[in-house]
Formats: C-alpha cells, sequence, structure tokens
C-alpha cells in the first residue's frame, strides 16, 4: 500500500513558484527531461509516480467530538463517514476547498465526518471512480476508522456505485444523493416537497437494482400461446421503475398546478407596476439574514447550509418611499444537481422575473470568486443573464481586508455590508432605489379630493416629486407609468393664455 502524505507537505511542494494553474498540469508531465540544476530551484521538490497516484489525507475535516456525553449521543444518531475527491483539475487547494465544502455538506445532513481522502488522476477512474487499487486502499481507512458510509464528491454513475460498494463493503453515496438528501429534510412548503420529491425520483430511477427472478411478479403469454412462450413477464424492478415514472408524473402535473398560483401572483405585482427585487447566491453567504435585515421577514437563520429552501417574498420600501418586493431565493452550490434545477425551475424564476438581483457572496470565504461562478452557472440556466445584477459582499466584518478590495475592484457593481451588524445596509437601501427602474412619465395634475384613489395609486405605483393640498384639489407632480399617466392626463391643469 503506498503511505500517504500529509496535506501540508504536498501543498508545500506544489506551491512553490508555479503560477496556481498550471500547478496541477506541471505534476503530470510524466516524461519530460528533468536537472537539478535547471528544474531543482524552479519546481521544489517532485513528486514520484507512486505519490502522484496516492491517497492524500485531508487534514481538519473530522467532526468528532471530544466530550464523552456529546460522543455518546451523537453516534447514537449519525451515520460516520469517510469523504472521498478525485482532483482532476486546479490546484492542491481547490481540492481542499471542494472536500472542505463536502464534509460541510455531510455534517449539514447530519453525519460524522471521521476522515478525507484525495487523488490525483487525470479523470475519475470508469468503473470505481477511484481505481480498484486504490479502492482497496479505502476499504482498509474505512475499516480502520469504522465507518459506515462513503461519499464521493462527485455525480457516480450507478455502475461506478454499485463497483465501488462492492469493494469498500459499505454504503456509498455521491455529492448529489447528498445534498438531495438535505433538501429533503429542509423543505417545508407542500411546493418544496413536490419538488425535492420529483428531484429524488430522477436520481433514483436509473439506480434502481434488481434482485434475481425471484423477485418476478407477474407471468408472461396467454391461452393459445403455445409452448416457450410463457415468460417471467413483468419483473419487480421495471415494475418499481413504472409506478416512479407514474408519481413523476403526477408531481409534475402538481408543480404546474402550483406553478400557476405563483404566476398569478407575479403577473398581480406587474399590473401594480411593483418592481421585484431578488436575493440569490450561494448557500449560506447570508442571504435569509440580509433580507430580515431589509424587510424585518423573520426568516429562519442558521450557520449551515440550505437552511432554507422555501422562497419567501417580502414588501420593502425604499428610502425615496417607492414600493417593490424582496424575493429569497434557494441557495446555489457547485455542481448543483441538475435535477434539482429542473425541479426548482418554478421556485428560480423569480429570478429571470425580477428587475434587479443582490448577488450575495460571503466575503470571509476563503474563495469567494468561485462561489460568483458557481451561482452566475444557475443564473444562466434560469435564463436571467439579462437582469441587472448588484454583487453584494455580505459578512464584512469577519471578511480579510484584502478580500474585500480584490472583489471591490473585480466587481464593478459591487457594494460591502454585513447583516449581522448593519453595516453598509443604508448604503445598499440607496443603491437599490437608484438601481430599481424608474416611471417613464413626469406629470403635473390637480386631482379633485373626490378622486383621492389616483392620489393613493400615485404614491403606491409612482414616484412623487411634490404634492400641495390646494382649494380645489391635490396637486401632483410625480413621475409614473404610462397607463396611470393616461388615468391623470384629464386633471391636468390648462396653461393660462396671455
Amino acid at each position: 500500500m503506498t503511505s500517504s502524505s500529509s496535506p501540508s507537505q504536498d501543498t508545500q511542494r506544489l506551491a512553490h513558484t508555479y503560477a496556481e494553474g498550471l500547478r496541477a498540469d506541471a505534476l503530470m508531465e510524466e516524461d519530460v527531461a528533468w536537472s537539478h540544476e535547471i528544474d531543482g530551484e524552479r519546481d521544489g521538490d517532485q513528486f514520484d509516480r507512486s505519490e502522484r497516484a496516492a491517497l492524500r489525507r485531508v487534514a481538519g475535516l473530522s467532526t468528532e467530538l471530544e466530550d464523552v456525553t456529546e460522543v455518546e449521543y451523537r453516534q447514537l444518531r449519525l451515520e460516520r463517514v469517510v469523504l472521498v475527491g478525485v482532483w482532476t483539475t486546479g490546484t492542491a487547494q481547490d481540492a481542499d476547498n471542494s472536500l472542505a465544502e463536502l464534509a460541510a455538506l455531510a455534517e449539514t445532513a447530519g453525519a460524522l465526518v471521521l476522515d478525507g481522502v484525495i487523488q490525483r488522476r487525470d479523470k475519475p477512474d470508469a468503473a470505481t471512480f477511484i481505481g480498484s487499487g486504490k479502492a482497496m486502499e479505502l476499504r482498509d481507512i474505512v475499516v480502520e476508522s469504522g465507518a459506515d458510509t462513503v461519499i464521493c464528491d462527485g455525480e457516480l454513475s450507478p455502475g461506478q456505485l454499485i463497483a465501488l460498494e462492492d469493494v469498500v463493503k459499505v454504503k456509498v453515496i455521491d455529492r448529489t444523493a447528498l445534498i438531495l438528501d438535505i433538501f429533503a429534510q429542509h423543505a417545508k412548503s407542500r411546493e418544496g416537497k413536490a419538488q425535492v420529491a420529483l428531484a429524488q425520483m430522477q436520481y433514483m430511477l436509473p439506480r434502481l437494482r434488481g434482485w434475481g427472478q425471484s423477485l418476478s411478479r407477474q407471468m408472461g403469454g396467454g391461452k393459445g400461446g403455445g409452448l416457450a412462450t410463457r415468460g417471467p413477464g413483468e419483473t419487480k424492478i421495471e415494475t418499481d421503475r413504472r409506478r416512479i415514472r407514474e408519481k413523476m408524473a403526477k408531481m409534475r402535473r402538481e408543480i404546474a398546478d402550483m406553478k400557476t398560483g405563483r404566476e398569478i401572483k407575479r403577473q398581480e405585482r406587474k399590473r401594480h407596476k411593483v418592481p421585484s427585487v431578488a436575493i440569490a447566491g450561494y448557500t449560506n453567504a447570508g442571504k435569509s439574514s440580509l433580507l430580515n435585515r431589509l424587510t424585518g421577514a423573520g426568516v429562519l437563520v442558521e450557520n449551515a447550509l440550505f437552511a432554507t429552501l422555501d422562497p419567501t417574498v417580502r414588501r420593502a420600501e425604499t428610502p425615496s418611499g417607492r414600493l417593490y418586493t424582496l424575493a429569497d431565493t434557494v441557495g446555489f452550490v457547485r455542481h448543483l444537481p441538475h435535477h434539482l434545477v429542473e425541479a426548482f425551475r418554478s421556485t428560480m424564476e423569480e429570478v429571470g422575473e425580477s428587475d434587479l438581483i443582490l448577488h450575495v457572496v460571503d466575503g470571509s470565504h476563503p474563495n469567494p470568486e468561485e462561489q460568483l461562478a458557481a451561482v452566475r452557472e444557475v443564473i444562466r440556466d434560469v435564463g436571467a443573464i439579462d437582469v441587472p445584477e448588484v454583487v453584494v459582499i455580505n459578512k464584512a466584518d469577519a471578511a480579510d481586508p484584502l478580500t474585500l478590495q480584490r472583489l471591490m475592484r473585480i466587481e464593478k457593481r459591487a457594494i460591502a455590508v454585513s447583516a449581522r451588524t448593519g453595516q453598509g445596509i443604508a448604503e445598499l437601501l440607496a443603491l437599490i432605489d437608484n438601481e430599481l427602474p424608474r416611471p417613464s412619465v413626469e406629470i403635473e395634475a390637480l386631482v379633485p379630493y373626490t378622486h383621492g384613489k389616483l392620489v393613493a395609486r400615485a404614491h403606491d405605483e409612482g414616484e412623487v416629486i411634490s404634492e400641495e393640498h390646494t382649494a380645489e384639489g391635490t396637486l401632483l407632480k410625480v413621475r409614473v407609468h404610462e397607463e396611470l399617466a393616461a388615468d391623470l392626463a384629464p386633471y391636468v391643469p390648462t396653461p393660462v393664455v396671455a
């Protein structure tokens, strides 16, 4: 068995003078001639072939507790897991960050992370994800740690799942199944539960397993069929697949019905010309905290991934008195399963139908640029690339000042805030006021007191520049949309001819 080197040593070997994006590729150059005089100072210590392919432990992932009572309690209720990642591109730090995120996902799902290993490969093994030899090493780690589950940092094919389970002899799940499990735990509304159930069935359908002909349910053939025509008919696994397809069709109809109700509410807001702002961002970036800070919505806030799934729409008001809606959406994550993107498409349409996107990013995260890229990929998937975007760098009170400066320099439309302390919230509200679309028609009208509804509509749907109460009525100078301008047109004072 190849010995595993420590992550600090491996990182030091890699992170010498190579550019970040070239480190991994440099390690794979097998056939290039090397000399100590020329390459020693440039490359530092070199990995030999066995070290390059070895499973490398990632430190700092274990969530085991020291207190005896807590340990005893958690061992009763938590699965004990080992994490496995395949490092194909990028730097060693990127691979470590990805596995650290997988550890956070596992802990959110209710698992106890015992160990985490990474293997360097050009691409995942087609049979067992990490190769047959490394799968046997993983089996030894599972036995040594007493784990009952292995979680792979990627989406495994049905064949890979079966083959790896046959080797390690414990349950194997992938990143997609883990995220689906978290969604199933956190979905509260009827629509959210239906969307998660649909995504789970889409994932499970190709992964159903049969257990031999003993599970056959029906016999084929019929009267007058002749000899050798009475086959086993529909087997248990075929019956299961048919039932899952029927349930999926039913779920899609239910989600479509619920989508109609959401669209009616959205069209009502559009009819009243109420601008909408959508809060999008990486999971645990602080979207719900920001919504609570801006509107006092009282949405659940928890330091966990995907703590809130169900979208929340709240009414808000700009500093100038303009009304708008603020919608909190489901959080995104790297490699978000496409089953979830499809199932939650009706919910994510809140982003595509909005007038402004507040893209919230965690300023204290080790790699916020990667979070921004992952969220923008999903925003493109739901067709919201034309919606104006403002990057809100949250947790500014805990962020590294150099990271804040770098993000503010890269992102031209960005603002740093702290939803916890209130830092930058006033500036954010002013920015929303400036970025929201303004009514196109400016008009001055003398509205009789008997038509007070028009004055109320001007306040709700438009932007009141000045208001004066006279003997004849209310003299308004407002900026409104075309429909309201047509209703106010009969009350525009006629100019006095000298």
